[in-house]
């Protein structure tokens, strides 16, 4: 037995605990017995379609995901983006909902321009100081610091005095393009 198909039952455990069914409330919307889906989620009952389609129609599952893959290797190795002057390394998977980056931003003379998209940022400074320009405000951020704002209103960032500034950044899909594929990036 694979492991995929070995944790078929704590899988359905698991979805019927999470909408707070008891096994006897998941059995009378099933029409199969407490004890059938007792044994079947500890793993002392083979798992067959005869008993899966009633029960991921009602708990709302497929059941792909009763039989996901082996846990996949969760370190991300995507190459860093070296642009404008910026290290933008990559902190999570390509294609996650959430996109996720630890950017290098270096000592400049002056502030880069302006710019303008649609969605939020969240950044939090690692180490170093970093100034944002958001509109008329111009800020400086501390180590243990963080901001968030609609990227909408003009916006700039760099470090601040002579170190550079380490930051971690959450944006979305229009942020992730204006950061990593305006100019010419390239992977290091």
């Amino acid at each position: 037995m694979t492991q995929a198909v070995a944790q078929i039952g704590a899988r359905l455990r698991a979805a019927r605990q999470a909408r707070g069914w008891t096994l006897g409330e998941l059995a009378a919307q099933t029409s199969i017995s407490a004890s059938t889906l007792s044994r079947l989620e500890s793993g002392k009952r083979q798992a067959n379609l005869e008993l899966l389609i009633p029960l991921t129609r009602r708990l709302g599952l497929r059941i792909d995901d009763l039989v996901a893959d082996e846990t996949p290797d969760p370190r991300v190795r995507r190459p860093v983006i070296r642009r404008d002057g910026l290290v933008i390394a990559p902190l999570a998977p390509e294609g996650s909902p959430i996109h996720t980056y630890r950017i290098t931003y270096p000592p400049v003379e002056t502030l880069p321009e302006l710019r303008v998209h649609d969605g939020f940022e969240w950044l939090y400074v690692l180490t170093g100081r970093l100034r944002l320009r958001l509109g008329e405000r111009d800020l400086t951020l501390i180590h243990g610091e963080a901001a968030e704002f609609d990227t909408r209103i003009p916006h700039a960032m760099c470090a601040a005095g002579n170190r550079p500034a380490h930051v971690l950044s959450i944006f979305n899909e229009a942020g992730v393009r204006m950061h990593t594929h305006s100019g010419s990036p390239t992977p290091s």
